[in-house]
């Protein structure tokens, strides 16, 4: 079922974020507002001539070219080269399945998911810089992807919820590797602490 996957993924960040992270974190409350607002938004649609719209994907796209443009111009630069690789795969990804569908071997969401999420580790260091091009790239796949469509006569939404499905895949999956590549720091700090603690009690 389309946007199973999205609500699951979305509404177990909102969880960890209002229940779970440092309530000193400054970016818990305006990302938990987020999620909440993507959710909210996932439903509403309108039409723009005979194209039908999602407001979570025009939230999505807002929202990081908000946050991009607060960057260096160098880095903004940078950040837009990144997104249109992203974007440029997401669209070619499409197309092949359309012409070529024998080679999805997988579910769709999950080859495309690991596809995305690897070049974006391989083009950002940072799990903010990653999440940001893939939310971008992909919103601007999308657009470019349905435009394309739309001269064969093709139907075509954008931001629907097999959109969000696999932005929210590709999101856990860049958090989790961001967990792992920084596991060492994270159990070396907590050990730290631990024995720090010993001594106190000692």
């Amino acid at each position: 079922m389309e946007g199973s996957m999205f609500y699951w993924i979305s509404w177990s960040f909102w969880v960890y974020l209002t229940f779970f992270l440092n309530k000193q974190n400054p970016y818990r409350f305006k990302l938990a507002a987020a999620i909440l607002m993507l959710i909210a938004l996932s439903t509403l649609h309108f039409r723009l001539g005979n194209i039908d719209i999602f407001a979570s994907g025009l939230f999505l796209l807002f929202l990081t070219f908000i946050l991009i443009s607060k960057e260096k111009l160098r880095a903004i630069i940078y950040f837009f080269i990144c997104s249109y690789i992203i974007g440029i795969s997401y669209v070619t990804f499409h197309l092949f399945e359309i012409f070529d569908p024998i080679w999805i071997i997988l579910k769709k969401e999950w080859m495309m998911g690991i596809l995305l999420g690897y070049l974006a580790i391989l083009l950002q260091k940072t799990l903010r810089g990653r999440l940001l091009i893939v939310l971008n790239g992909t919103m601007q796949g999308e657009i470019l992807y349905t435009i394309i469509l739309s001269k064969y006569h093709f139907p075509y939404s954008i931001g629907t919820f097999a959109y969000l499905d696999v932005c929210a895949l590709i999101s856990f999956l860049l958090v989790g590797w961001s967990f792992f590549e920084n596991a060492g720091t994270i159990f070396q700090n907590h050990f730290n602490f631990t024995e720090k603690a010993k001594q106190k009690s000692s």
